[in-house]
């Protein structure tokens, strides 16, 4: 096992690599707009394409099946936004939490 050094973050046994600073600290913020922003687009994408889906005649170009696709995929995506944001919120609010040690009684 590598020796642990005291100067590095990180879990005991494991070495940083890489040239990022030793604050550095990831987007989180960023990631949480656009995944807002995901959601909202894709969502009125699904809604959009399931109204034209169902109003569009068989003849009509692009036809309803592709539409439906269209809105299956927007709704596909918009989960996954969604899921993106639970991470996010719950990962932002792991790192407000104070971390836990010995305080004051």
């Amino acid at each position: 096992m590598p020796e642990d050094r005291l100067d590095e973050p990180g879990p005991p046994g494991r070495r940083r690599s890489g040239t990022e600073p030793v604050t550095a600290r990831s987007p989180l913020r960023v990631r949480l707009l656009l995944s807002a922003a995901a959601v909202v687009v894709f969502g009125a994408g699904t809604a959009g394409f399931a109204v034209w889906s169902a109003v569009a005649g068989a003849q009509d170009s692009p036809g309803p099946t592709a539409l439906l696709v269209l809105a299956v995929i927007c709704g596909v995506l918009v989960l996954l936004a969604a899921l993106d944001l639970v991470v996010l919120v719950r990962r932002i609010r792991r790192e407000r939490r104070p971390a836990a040690g010995p305080g004051p009684r």
